[in-house]
């Protein structure tokens, strides 16, 4: 390892993403680099936001390797029998599973998400489905942080008869001995703005219903963050066991649809880069970062703040040209 190359990394860090709390890069299947800053350590788990998104596209994978979901084409409304659509409403019923994966669901709100609506609902993928369709077009990427994404756990929890955390506990964490994250349930606003706040905390947030988030509300570590990438490296395999089939990660990390303002390809619900690369990116500056040219995952955790200098230039511009140094 080239520690003076990782020195100056280092002052980079302390100067220009000054909330980085731990990061961990592995090499060719090994950690070769690991440090932590803001009172963080690697038995501490943070705040990932929207990288849940990508933990959810990949229990979604595990439920089609399983039968409990068909395939992606399925539509949404058939994993809800009960639920009535909206009079006139008909764009909802032609939106399948891999619209939601690739962000090319429309939505009934314009520019601002109803964030307090959704937070003080009763139902949160009720009312998601209750946002969906509208008079946008299906199979358009439009890029959505937060809400609707509930609908794929309460998708999951439908098929397999199971809630997310218990699911994701058996065939997913538990295999990459990951401890299974609590549910953390909100009793009032102030709580959830508390735990928000926290700046190391646990648990995965579920809605009233007990149905656990799909955009955000899921904590791990760095090295748990960093066993994610280093399953999708080695194409869903670990410890000689495949966790996720190997077309589902083919699939979920090749291009689906494209935003256009990020100029960024997006796979199922990962963000594709233009050298192979792909990344589980959540705000505040939390990123998976997977490279299987260069064989390398860079797992980087965060305190929030608004606004974050990008992680990706920080991997392109002073952490890849290291690995060059290595090779």
């Amino acid at each position: 390892m080239n520690e003076t190359a990782f020195q100056e990394l280092e002052k980079i860090i302390e100067r220009d993403y000054r909330n980085i709390a731990g990061m961990q890069i592995s090499y060719d299947g090994a950690v070769i680099y690991e440090k932590y800053w803001n009172e963080c350590s690697d038995d501490r788990r943070i705040h990932i936001y929207s990288v849940t998104k990508s933990i959810v596209s990949a229990l979604i994978g595990i439920a089609i390797d399983k039968g409990y979901i068909r395939d992606v084409q399925q539509k949404v409304l058939e994993f809800f029998p009960e639920y009535m659509p909206q009079r006139g409403e008909k764009t909802i019923q032609n939106i399948t599973l891999e619209n939601l994966l690739t962000m090319t669901a429309p939505y009934k709100y314009r520019f601002f998400a109803p964030y307090i609506k959704y937070f003080t609902s009763g139902d949160w993928v009720e009312f998601s489905l209750d946002l969906l369709g509208g008079k946008g077009n299906v199979g358009e990427f439009r890029y959505v942080p937060l809400i609707g994404f509930d609908i794929l756990t309460g998708v999951l929890t439908k098929a397999t008869k199971m809630s997310v955390s218990e699911f994701a506990a058996e065939y997913l964490f538990a295999p990459l001995k990951i401890d299974t994250p609590p549910n953390i349930f909100f009793h009032s606003k102030e709580e959830q703005m508390a735990w928000n706040k926290e700046k190391y905390v646990d648990g995965w947030v579920v809605d009233p219903m007990g149905v656990n988030t799909a955009g955000w509300g899921l904590a791990l570590s760095v090295s748990e963050m960093l066993k994610i990438g280093l399953l999708y490296l080695n194409h869903g395999a670990w410890e000689n066991k495949q966790i996720v089939s190997a077309e589902w990660i083919t699939e979920s990390t090749k291009e689906h649809s494209r935003c256009a303002a990020r100029k960024l390809s997006y796979g199922y619900l990962w963000w594709l880069g233009d050298d192979g690369d792909y990344a589980a990116m959540g705000d505040g500056g939390n990123i998976i970062c997977v490279n299987p040219n260069r064989k390398l995952v860079v797992a980087v955790a965060s305190n929030f703040v608004p606004r974050p200098k990008d992680r990706i230039e920080l991997i392109k511009k002073h952490i890849e040209p290291i690995m060059e140094i290595k090779r």
